[in-house]
């Protein structure tokens, strides 16, 4: 954010400090996609698409050996153009093998464990005549009894990744194109048949089909969220947005087939979050980063339909530059069952020397009285040393059965046992989604467990994240559920125009109910409000419950703060109100105030909507709307987020963000309250809470006007 809008929001916050506490739900994060795009019986053909069929093969299976772009040039809707620069298709391969490389590869993936090797080398020397006692096909039949084995049982595991890229790379897409004519086509065609420069259409809870340029959508200034769970792990919503130029394009179909930019960009990288290039249009050029952007992997949330211009395809997008290629995994069982068959080589190998030093003796002291009796079979047994030597291969093969090349062959059949017993594994069965586990591979079901270390930024990546409003203070008055390890506190503060006494103290009894009695208690506490939604929500505080139905003036502005001062939408599905947030905090905060009387129930560019209990009335619920003139949004650098918005031609910042970024901004005034709210933030950091403080100010038309104009200077 520019230094102007900081400097404003410094000095901004003052009247009201709090702070809103969250509970971290600690449940595996088992929340997978169980949905599969359905594809059309019928697609049409692409004649455009059509190269050599030669050259598609083969850089499909060597994808890296494509020329090394400096920079990308994009034709919109320009395949004949874009074709000269041989971008990558669209076809994505995962699987490690294909019909030529699976013998030649698997045999070397074999080749790696050393009692196979082993017994390769004792197959070739059972093959040198007059040095084995017994036939070669003794040790020929169970090392290719060991090979097949495992050859089918990584065959099996390939050919899931060949079906599951074949379902990828059939999903149905839409592309939008004109004839000579001008006239508007519908084309719809798989996901292969996608070429860089196409223009696409995507619906609601589409995946993204590859690495896009946003150029419109169905939502307010074009906004467009999602999901983006397969590139970070995050299941919260993003936000992307068009330039304005190519926004008010829509959904008419004949501008878009015109559109014909040039995209200019850096070329492919794995950069999830940059990007830079500039679109020319029209004579004029635009910059793009990375909030002009959709990725491959991302899902399309919340928005009825977009269209973007297709940059990167196939191995070019950002995803699978960030996968790499697939590469033979070894287990710690395989690599500690390759060091045991170390050590028996070593024993092996002492045992032969023995006997290679017993025979040189025996053969130098009695060996030449025994030829009487039993002659030389060759003229290569003609000295002691040479009888020796081949005494050593001989006896490499009589000892063979001391490496157990059995061992793998068992450990094999126990793999391909676990993954089956995990999928029939009733206990793993997530029935939010109704999806069983799965074993995608039967390589590495041992691992599982063998975790020694954990490194990670945040709860979330080891939780289902779900958050949960439980208590909060409010000018230095804590209200929530009271727990066994601390008593509620008394205080009172002074701060310049408000004198407190003690703070009302919680429910206790409440605080000592059962999971099923606190559920019913909840809803009766909460029964005066048609809007809550009481779901994960647990705050049984019943006299802060009656201080917001009774508007207490504090109370109030702390929810207007929550209410107004975020980046969620609402939506309604089957009648019921939704809110679609971009983190679980948000989400939990937003509820709360819901709960609380404070609804908010619409969001336009320019406005939000709450619904409220009229003043002296227990059923009688008002739209208040209040204009929305700046948000400015939260980043690491700011640590916060702010909204101005004007209600009753009265102007309000509200602001919310870490403790010490509102705490170093707040007014001389609300010292006192500060101090107090330290202490309670202390006390719910020790309960293991998860905190933010929430803040206002009150701006005179003045204020506002000149800081309006420093931002927008800024910016």
């Amino acid at each position: 954010m520019a230094d102007h809008a900081g400097d404003e929001d410094r000095s901004s916050d003052g009247l009201v400090s709090g702070e809103a506490a969250a509970a971290d739900v600690d449940q595996e994060d088992r929340d997978t996609d169980k949905e599969e795009d359905a594809v059309p019986e019928k697609l049409a053909d692409d004649d455009e698409l059509k190269e050599k069929w030669y050259r598609r093969a083969f850089f499909t299976v060597f994808p890296k050996l494509r020329r090394v772009e400096e920079r990308r040039q994009v034709y919109s809707n320009d395949r004949a153009r874009n074709k000269a620069f041989k971008y990558a298709n669209n076809i994505v391969i995962t699987s490690k093998y294909n019909i030529i490389t699976f013998v030649p590869l698997n045999l070397f993936e074999q080749f790696l464990r050393v009692a196979n090797t082993y017994f390769l080398i004792l197959l070739i020397i059972q093959l040198i005549p007059g040095v084995s006692s017994v036939p070669f096909y003794s040790t020929l039949v169970p090392l290719i009894g060991v090979l097949a084995v495992t050859a089918v049982k990584d065959a099996y595991d390939d050919v899931k990744r060949h079906y599951s890229d074949w379902r990828i790379n059939n999903r149905a897409a839409y592309r939008v194109l004109s004839n000579g004519a001008h006239e508007k086509m519908k084309q719809h065609l798989r996901w292969k048949n996608v070429q860089v420069g196409d223009v696409l259409r995507l619906q609601n809870n589409d995946f993204i089909t590859a690495d896009m340029m946003v150029l419109s959508s169905s939502e307010p200034n074009s906004l467009v969220y999602i999901e983006t769970a397969e590139l970070d792990g995050e299941t919260n919503l993003k936000v992307r947005q068009p330039i304005p130029e190519t926004s008010h394009l829509q959904s008419d179909e004949e501008k878009l087939t015109a559109f014909d930019g040039l995209i200019e960009c850096e070329p492919p990288n794995n950069r999830l979050h940059k990007f830079v290039g500039t679109l020319h249009w029209n004579d004029k050029d635009y910059a793009l980063d990375n909030d002009k952007i959709i990725l491959r992997g991302c899902r399309l949330r919340n928005t009825k339909w977009m269209y973007g211009v297709v940059v990167y395809a196939g191995h070019d997008t950002k995803l699978v530059q960030n996968s790499g290629s697939t590469k033979f995994k070894r287990t710690h069982l395989d690599r500690t069952m390759n060091t045991l068959v170390f050590f028996i080589l070593a024993t092996l190998g002492t045992l032969l020397t023995i006997c290679w030093i017993g025979s040189i003796v025996f053969e130098s002291v009695y060996g030449v009285d025994f030829t009487v009796y039993v002659p030389y079979y060759n003229s290569l047994q003609d000295t002691p040393a040479e009888v020796s030597f081949l005494q050593i291969l001989s006896n490499t093969v009589v000892l063979n059965t001391l490496v157990p090349i059995s061992l793998y062959v068992s450990v094999e059949i126990i793999r391909l046992g676990l993954s089956l017993l995990i999928n029939w594994d009733e206990k793993m069965y997530y029935e939010v989604n109704g999806i069983p586990a799965q074993a995608r591979t039967t390589t590495l079901n041992e691992e599982l467990g063998q975790i020694e270390y954990i490194f990670s930024d945040k709860t979330g990546t080891l939780t289902q994240n779900i958050m949960s409003f439980l208590k909060c203070t409010i000018h230095g008055v804590k209200h929530g559920e009271t727990t066994m390890e601390e008593p509620p506190m008394e205080q009172e503060v002074t701060t310049g125009k408000i004198s407190r006494g003690p703070s009302p103290a919680p429910d206790t009894e409440a605080a000592m109910l059962g999971p099923e009695e606190k559920k019913e208690f909840i809803k009766e506490l909460f029964k005066w409000n048609p809007h809550a939604d009481l779901t994960d929500f647990n705050f049984v505080d019943d006299k802060f419950v009656e201080m917001c139905r009774n508007r207490d003036p504090d109370v109030e502005d702390f929810f207007r703060v929550l209410s107004l001062c975020h980046t969620v939408l609402p939506q309604e599905e089957n009648g019921v109100l939704v809110y679609n947030a971009q983190s679980p905090d948000e989400a939990a905060l937003v509820s709360a105030a819901r709960n609380f009387g404070y609804v908010f129930v619409a969001r336009s560019p320019f406005a939000i909507t709450l619904k409220r209990l009229c003043k002296g009335s227990t059923d009688e619920w008002i739209d208040e709307e209040f204009e929305v003139l700046n948000i400015l949004d939260f980043n690491n650098e700011r640590k916060r987020m702010s909204v101005i918005v004007k209600h009753e031609d009265k102007i309000t910042l509200y602001c919310k963000g870490a403790d010490s970024i509102v705490f170093a901004r707040l007014d001389e005034t609300s010292k006192d309250a500060m101090q107090t709210t330290l202490k309670h933030l202390s006390h719910y950091a020790r309960e293991g809470l998860r905190t933010l403080v929430v803040a206002q100010k009150h701006l005179t038309r003045e204020e506002y006007s000149q800081w309006a104009t420093q931002h927008h200077a800024a910016r």
